[in-house]
Order: C-alpha cells, then structure tokens, then sequence
C-alpha cells in the first residue's frame, strides 16, 4: 500500500458533530478503518475489527477528496478524520489537499501515535481511555502528541466516563496537561454491534449517567471542565452514518 493510499471505512455526511468542541458544526466524516486498541465499549468495531478489512477500501487522497466535493456539494466545511485511529493512515497529503480548496480539519484520537502532520490540523482531540475500556495509557506517546501539534490547531482532551474510576482517570490526566481544554461525556453502555446499522439503545441508562456526571463535576468544582452528550445519540440513538 502506497504512502498516499488511506484505508477507509466509510465517508458520510453532511450532518453535525455529534460530540466534544465543534458539537452541532456542519461535518463531512471520513472514517478509517484499522485501530491499535480494542475498547471494550467500542461504537465503532466496523472500522475496528480486521474481520471487517474487506470492507475497508484503500482509497487515493483524489478519490476520497472526490466524495468529501460530492457530498458537500463543493462548499467548504469541517471534515472530520475518524476511525478506528485515524493517526494510523498517512492523512497528511488529505489534510493538504483540502486545505487548498478552502476546508478545514478535525482530528480524534486516543493520543497513541504522533504524527508530524497533527500541526496541519485545525482541531486535534485527544481522547485517552479510562480504565473501563480495558486499555493502557501510553502517556509518553501521549505527550509526543501535543508536543507534534506544536500549539498550532486546537488542541483538547475529551474523556468517556462511564464510572468512578473513570472520572478519577480523567481529573488524573488532565492534570498532566494544565493547558488543554477538557470535555467530559457519559459513555455509551450499549454500544451498536457491528453487524448492526441501528442497534437498540438505553437511552435512560444514559441519561441517568449524564446527570451523575453533571452532578459530579459540580460537587467537586471543577469548573474548567466541559460536561457534554453525544447529540447524535440523543437524536440517532446508535444509528450509523449520520
């Protein structure tokens, strides 16, 4: 596979970011396929599992730019850069190409592999996992992270929080990095599985733990944090491709 050629699993949009700083912004998603973890929670295992590597279509920048133009119609807008970890493909020739035309770039990843074309972004999120879903922390790669973003996008960490554990996790990290903006969202318990488009959903499971979550960032002051849904759980449930 060629340095241009990009995994993908799925392109769709326009629709809104459902989550974290742009939440409600206009977005075109280009989902890659392949990750170095495996959550226990996962909402995305379709871009995840190597089962599904047939379904994963190693695109060039130009045909994916193709579809990006398609579907918005040619007017700029966000394009977010998901997976799966996205910092896993070579997206530094994508983030260029678009840049050219007038679009803009959002990136999430769980901070596990520095890339030197994260200071081309214009938002960079880094979601390192809590205890729940089952994964280590490399806080050294972490760190390389933020540091080859270099201050140039915007640049936040977002956390999942299912518990206390979780939360404690997520005071623990952010505390490393005093500078970043921080986002808190309650965890979804009921993940789609991949087989499925439009799972069924506890939605009252998660709104109990959003108000758990409020309720706990307000008890311990801490007031520099963001505490968000996932609007498009809130308005999809665990619906796929919007």
């Amino acid at each position: 596979m060629s340095e241009a050629t990009i995994r993908v699993s799925e392109i769709f949009g326009p629709t809104i970011q459902g989550e974290g700083v742009l939440i409600g912004q206009p977005t075109v998603f280009v989902r890659t396929g392949g990750c170095d973890y495996r959550c226990s929670w996962c909402d995305s295992l379709h871009a995840v599992e190597s089962r599904f590597r047939a379904d994963w279509q190693p695109m060039s920048v130009e045909a994916i730019w193709a579809e990006v133009e398609r579907l918005s119609n040619g007017k700029p807008l966000m394009v977010s850069l998901s997976g799966g970890n996205p910092a896993i493909q070579p997206l530094g020739p994508l983030i260029t190409h678009g840049h050219a035309r007038g679009y803009r770039f959002a990136l999430e990843t769980q901070g596990s592999v520095p890339k030197d074309w994260f200071a081309d972004l214009d938002v960079l999120v880094l979601s390192p996992k809590p205890p729940s879903s089952g994964m280590e922390t490399d806080w050294a790669a972490l760190e390389n992270c933020v540091q080859a973003a270099g201050g140039k996008p915007q640049t936040l960490l977002k956390f999942i929080v299912f518990d206390e554990a979780d939360y404690a996790y997520a005071k623990s990290a952010a505390a490393r990095f005093p500078a970043l903006p921080v986002y808190l969202q309650p965890g979804n318990h009921t993940p789609p599985p991949p087989e499925e488009e439009d799972a069924v959903i506890d939605m009252d499971g998660i709104m109990t733990r959003m108000h758990w979550l409020v309720d706990k960032v307000m008890e311990d002051g801490w007031f520099t944090a963001r505490v968000l849904p996932q609007l498009h759980v809130l308005l999809w449930g665990n619906r796929r491709g919007v």
